[in-house]
């Protein structure tokens, strides 16, 4: 069983990996949320590249989605699945570009996680407002 941190990287990874495309920006957003978010206090950053290659190992089986997000949901204590659910939000979000397999995704991972329709909604929102940006024609 992986632990609540892995679990939370494992769920960042998989949705910048949902289109095939890690972007600069995605990759970014989960260097800072693992630097900033209290959750990831007494994580060893050293220990992010690792990590994120055991993730994708489990991509490389026939079944490696549907055991990556069982480990996930294993790893995470109930009172972490919002925030891996938030996480997962922030990184689709983080390039500006939602594409329809990270949505897909998203939706996997809200019933998987058993997060409730409300709050996946309002999570979603939150992350859509983080992550607005004015063009020339809205100012």
């Amino acid at each position: 069983m992986i632990d609540h941190h892995t679990a939370l990287i494992y769920t960042m990874v998989l949705v910048s990996a949902a289109d095939r495309d890690m972007t600069d920006a995605e990759l970014r957003k989960m260097g800072e949320v693992i630097s900033g978010l209290p959750v990831f206090h007494d994580y060893s950053q050293d220990l992010l590249p690792a990590t994120a290659s055991s993730c994708i190992e489990f991509l490389e089986d026939e079944n490696g989605l549907d055991q990556a997000i069982a480990a996930i949901k294993a790893g995470l204590p109930k009172k972490l699945r919002e925030t891996a659910y938030a996480l997962a939000c922030d990184v689709a979000a983080a390039d500006e570009h939602i594409s329809p397999e990270e949505i897909r995704l998203l939706e996997i991972l809200r019933d998987r996680l058993e997060i409730d329709r409300l709050v996946a909604a309002a999570i979603e929102r939150a992350a859509r407002a983080r992550f607005t940006k004015l063009t020339l024609e809205d100012r």
